[in-house]
């Protein structure tokens, strides 16, 4: 089974997740900026949610962690949480 490890930011809106996807691409700290924005607990780490395997978190989740890119900030992802913003550090098959 499929395993990856990823990070992610967790806001009520679209307009929200937009506004602090631009400021990681003008160079803002994931991690930093997870902590002061996200609304999920995994702020306390960064926006950390250590590794999962495949089918563990929502469709819409799975869908980028598992088959975008690595290492770039993807989204915003609606889910019935609110709209992520999630950044894969690694993934196996």
């Amino acid at each position: 089974m499929a395993r990856a490890s990823a990070y992610h930011i967790l806001v009520k809106t679209k307009e929200e997740a937009i506004k602090i996807k631009q400021q990681l691409n003008n160079g803002a700290h994931f991690q930093e900026m997870a902590k002061k924005h996200s609304i999920c607990p995994s702020r306390k780490k960064g926006g950390d949610l250590g590794e999962f395997g495949q089918g563990d978190m929502v469709k819409a989740f799975d869908d980028v962690v598992f088959k975008k890119s690595l290492l770039e900030v993807h989204g915003p992802v609606k889910t019935k949480f609110g709209f992520h913003l999630i950044k894969t550090v690694y993934r196996s098959k």
